[in-house]
C-alpha cells in the first residue's frame, strides 16, 4: 500500500503561543496515528513541534533542507536534525527549497506563519494539492481573503481550529 504524506508550513519563529504549539503537537500524533508521513522544511517553530507529535506517536518524518549538507543546515540555519527519519539537503536556499518540500507533499497545512508559510501555501494552492489551514493567526488569518480574492482554480483549502479535525477532513481529501 502506498503511503501519503502531508507537509507542514508554519511559523518558524516570531510569534510563536504556547497554545499553538499544542496544537501543532497535536497534528504531529494525528498525522502519524494515521499512517501518513510527515513531512516538513526541516526547520524550528510550528512544524518542528509537529515532528515531535508525529515521532512520539511513531510517525515516519522527512524533512527537507534548504541548506547543502548537514554542517550548513546545523550551523548556518540553527535548524534541528534530531527527530528526523530523513532529511534531504537541498542546497537551493529557502525559496527553492520550499518548491520541493511541497512536491513531496501529497497534502498542506499551514499553521500561523508568515511570509514563507505565504510562499509554500501558494505554491501548493497553484499546484493543486489539498491544504488545510489551521486558525492559528499569522498569515493564516488573511488565507480565506487571499483564497477569495485569487478567484483561481478548484484547488481545495479547509479551514478549522481543532487540529484533530483539521487533520481528519484533510485525510478524507488526500486518501
Amino acid at each position: 500500500m502506498m503511503k501519503y504524506s502531508i507537509g507542514i508550513s508554519g511559523s518558524a519563529a516570531g510569534n510563536i503561543s504556547s497554545e499553538t504549539t499544542k496544537k501543532a503537537y497535536i497534528i504531529g500524533q494525528e498525522i502519524a496515528k494515521a499512517g501518513i508521513t510527515l513531512v516538513t522544511g526541516a526547520t524550528t517553530g510550528f512544524s518542528f513541534e509537529s515532528v515531535k507529535g508525529a515521532k512520539d506517536n511513531g510517525g515516519l518524518v522527512i524533512g527537507v533542507s534548504p541548506a547543502i549538507n548537514r554542517q550548513e543546515h546545523i550551523e548556518k540555519y540553527q535548524y534541528p536534525v534530531e527527530e528526523f527519519d530523513f532529511i534531504s539537503y537541498t542546497g537551493f536556499d529557502r525559496k527553492g527549497r520550499n518548491v520541493l518540500f511541497i512536491r513531496a507533499c501529497d497534502a498542506l497545512i499551514c499553521i500561523g506563519g508568515r511570509i514563507g508559510t505565504l510562499n509554500e501555501f501558494t505554491i501548493a494552492y497553484d499546484e493543486g494539492k489539498p491544504i488545510g489551514v489551521l486558525k492559528s493567526g499569522g498569515i493564516t488569518d488573511l488565507l480565506p481573503k487571499i483564497v477569495k480574492t485569487a478567484n483561481k482554480g478548484s484547488t481545495k483549502v479547509i479551514y478549522d481550529s481543532n487540529p484533530k479535525k483539521l487533520v481528519k477532513e484533510l485525510i478524507k481529501l488526500v486518501i
